[in-house]
């Protein structure tokens, strides 16, 4: 009897399952989707019912022929991909080029990698699924017809390069909007009163004015200033006035004190966006980070005589389901290690969110609740670490009784008119807490009552107290907070777009395409961001809206559970995308944004425009005027002129002075007599090219997409070219100069010699002269 086949989508994940499953199976990785749409046509035939053409992805040819080899040789080949619609996706095509009968080819979903649950779940195969397959093809041709017929007119419009989505836009559209808020948001003054009090010979505590003649003070007047039970102190009259009356006051009394008892639960198990909420709060990871380190600890983690194990179950969820052994575990734990008093009497099982939740896999919790955090960190890299902590916590604490607090709130009376309010509370058991603290985002607050502030004295009804202070506090209302990265998932996730296997996706493509721009854990669109979305959502109005894009994501549920056919979809959307896209198409002029910047040649105003490297201001004046001026806008969104950098050196032409620009393919020196003179040159990074023989320099260069690499300068003389940053310094191995600083995507940039493959810490380095180089690889390029 032959080998079975077992085909997974990430070599890590094979080799784990290799251990697992021992001689009689063959592990292989496809690395992800080996068959897609193709990528230089649109690939679905709208005249065939919006029929597919699938092809092999370019550098996926050898992959695809050992599968087939390896099919070949198995009698049961079993399909292993994550078990979410582009899992399904992957092992359909899979399955689809392999030369086996259908009774031959199975469906294995691992939920987690341990050596138990790949067992249960190999002894225990499905079919193929064809309602999760179709879902997620509909998703793949909706996204195909939107990117491909709707990104060539921001070409003609805007400028090369750019993409539409049909949920990324929406997401670009909704942070433009909260911008757009911001931006026409007036604040409000107001005041608050505290007084500082104390009963006799105790300590002193604050209260804050609560009510005037049984008028409650506001804070909020944006959204309680109508209240016909509500005032707010306007101006720095108004509260003088007050507090002069307060000084006044023949006395102040306890008029109450309420104690309460309050309970706070513990929150649910992680769905991926919570967590991806709690990693960008409390560690400030974007969401795609999060979703690789998860990555990493679902797929396996050599862990010392244990071997390679799935430390988390799968990270791609929406559901807060746990199975019933996680439970008993987590339970088991609890009360080894806490007592019986932080163990509730039965599981806890939460509540699933209203709205669209697939609920196919568990939470995301710990594959053992006896695999504490601190005995595998010898095992994990630090961020491995951080998020396995994260999550190991929030699985136990969820199954932990609530925390329990005494809550004192005092009123306390100034005169006949005035009330004052001051509250406290004291834990008074920590339950889940005792494991796990919830983050909240920067610009928000916990719940009130949730987390212990400072106790109040003990008073009591009647008590009369000694003012020291009345401290009038000026304030102004603030306009909705931006979004950062998690927040916004949450709108979407609120509104029904997305869906956790995209989440980082999106996050990630509208910062990359430049849309969107990550500042101090913020996310603010860009001018280019404004100016697309301003053109879709005047052309495209029915389809790009957060209603129409959340009634689509609903429909292709619907696809996956079987009642909705995946054509009818496909032709209900394009039914209402047609005409909206031929209306699109016939006016293409392109667009710019006007400013009041006056030209300072012709005295036109100027526009801003866009190229394929970024956005400049321009003549609207073109082409009579060609004037154009680079800029950035200032913290009020308010354009500042960026004025041209004198580089030190003369034009070869003129004997002027030339200065830095930015061209088509990079920065260059032009002369700054233009355009009475053009001369220019390379703007060069003063390290001598390594091509023996060669007499030129290296230079800064930029690709027709805009990407950087480094160049001779003598090309086409000569042809040397990198796309690693040159340092002019001496290879410490082997002497060769120069040396190249490389920076991988998502990991730390590192120096290296091309002529011996040498990888180099900054104490083995020095520059020229025998100088010893800064550690800071940054500091040692800007020196060199």
């Amino acid at each position: 009897m032959g080998k079975s086949l077992v085909i997974v989508e990430s070599p890590a994940k094979a080799k784990t399952l290799s251990r697992y499953l021992g001689p009689g199976y063959e592990v292989k990785a496809s690395v992800g989707h080996v068959i897609d749409l193709p990528e230089k046509s649109l690939g679905v035939d709208l005249e065939k019912d919006f029929k597919p053409t699938y092809k092999v992805i370019p550098g996926k040819g050898k992959v695809v022929q050992g599968l087939k080899q390896a099919a070949r040789a198995a009698d049961q080949v079993y399909l292993a991909p994550d078990p979410d619609r582009e899992g399904e996706a992957i092992a359909w095509h899979i399955a689809r080029i392999l030369d086996k009968s259908d009774d031959k080819i199975h469906r294995v979903l691992f939920n987690e990698i341990t050596r138990d649950a790949v067992l249960a779940a190999m002894s225990q195969p499905t079919r193929l699924n064809r309602n999760l397959f179709e879902a997620q093809q509909a998703r793949r041709i909706l996204d195909r017809l939107v990117g491909y017929q709707i990104s060539p007119i921001l070409w003609k419009v805007i400028r090369g390069g750019l993409s539409a989505g049909r949920v990324q836009s929406v997401a670009v559209r909704m942070v433009c909007e909260r911008e757009e808020q911001i931006r026409a948001y007036q604040p409000k003054e107001y005041w608050s009163i505290i007084a500082e009090l104390s009963r006799q010979d105790q300590e002193h505590f604050s209260a804050r004015l609560w009510s005037v003649d049984s008028l409650r003070l506001t804070t909020q007047p944006d959204t309680e200033a109508g209240r016909d039970d509500r005032f707010w102190i306007r101006t720095a009259d108004e509260a003088g006035k007050i507090v002069a009356e307060l000084e006044k006051a023949e006395e102040f009394r306890v008029l109450q004190v309420e104690r309460k008892k309050r309970r706070r639960s513990a929150p649910p198990p992680f769905i991926t966006s919570t967590m991806q909420r709690d990693a960008a709060v409390g560690f400030g990871w974007t969401a795609r980070k999060t979703m690789r380190v998860a990555q990493g600890l679902y797929e396996g983690v050599e862990i010392g005589k244990e071997g390679t194990v799935g430390l988390i179950t799968y990270m791609r969820t929406d559901s807060t389901r746990l199975a019933e052994t996680a439970c008993s575990e987590a339970r088991k734990f609890i009360a080894g290690q806490f007592g019986k008093n932080y163990l509730p009497d039965s599981p806890i099982h939460y509540r699933q969110k209203k709205g669209n939740v697939q609920d196919a896999h568990e939470a995301i919790r710990a594959t053992s609740a006896f695999r504490l955090p601190a005995d595998l960190k010898p095992f994990l890299d630090p961020d491995q670490f951080k998020l396995y902590r994260l999550i190991w916590a929030r699985f136990i604490a969820c199954q932990m009784n609530a925390a329990l607090y005494d809550r004192t709130t005092v009123d306390i009376g100034a005169g006949p008119r005035f009330v004052f309010r001051a509250s406290g509370s004291v834990m008074r058991f920590p339950g889940f807490t005792a494991v796990y603290t919830e983050s909240y985002e920067r610009n928000g607050q916990a719940p009130e009552g949730d987390s212990a502030d400072k106790p109040l004295p003990d008073l009591s009804e009647g008590d009369p107290l000694e003012v020291h202070k009345l401290d009038p506090r000026q304030s102004f209302t603030q306009p909705p907070p931006r979004f950062t990265e998690s927040s916004l998932i949450r709108e979407l996730e609120s509104d029904g777009i997305g869906r956790p296997s995209t989440y980082a996706a999106i996050m990630s493509t509208i910062i990359d395409k430049g849309y969107v721009e990550r500042s101090k854990g913020v996310l603010k669109p860009t001018d280019l961001g404004f100016a697309v979305t301003g053109l879709l959502v005047e052309r495209f109005p029915g389809i790009l809206n957060v209603k129409f894009t959340a009634r689509m994501e609903s429909l292709l549920d619907e696809v996956e559970e079987g009642r909705q056919y995946w054509l009818d979809v496909l032709k209900g959307f394009y039914g209402d995308f047609k005409p909206a896209l031929e209306s699109a198409m016939a006016r293409r002029q392109k667009l710019t944004v006007p400013t009041e910047v006056d030209c300072d040649r012709c005295g036109a105003k100027m526009v801003i425009r866009w190229s394929r490297h970024g956005q400049f201001l321009g003549c609207s004046n073109f082409p009579e005027c060609t004037n154009t001026k680079q800029f950035q806008r200032d913290e009020k969104g308010d354009i500042r002129i960026i004025n041209d950098e004198v580089s030190g050196e003369r034009c070869a032409r003129c004997g002027k002075p030339m200065v830095k620009k930015q061209g088509r393919y990079g920065p260059f020196l032009a002369c700054s007599s233009y355009p009475e003179c053009s001369g220019a040159k390379p703007l060069t990074t003063g390290v001598a090219c390594p091509r023996e023989g060669c007499t030129g320099e290296l230079a800064h260069r930029t690709t027709r997409r805009g990407k950087v690499f480094y160049g001779c300068t003598r090309y086409p003389e000569c042809d040397f070219a990198t796309w690693d940053r040159p340092l002019d310094l001496a290879c410490p191995e082997c002497g060769a100069r120069p040396l190249y600083e490389k920076t991988p995507r998502n990991r730390a940039a590192y120096v290296h010699c091309l002529s011996c493959k040498a990888r180099l810490k900054g104490e083995d380095l020095q520059a020229p002269g025998g100088r010893d180089r800064p550690e800071d690889p940054e500091e040692a390029t800007q020196s060199a």
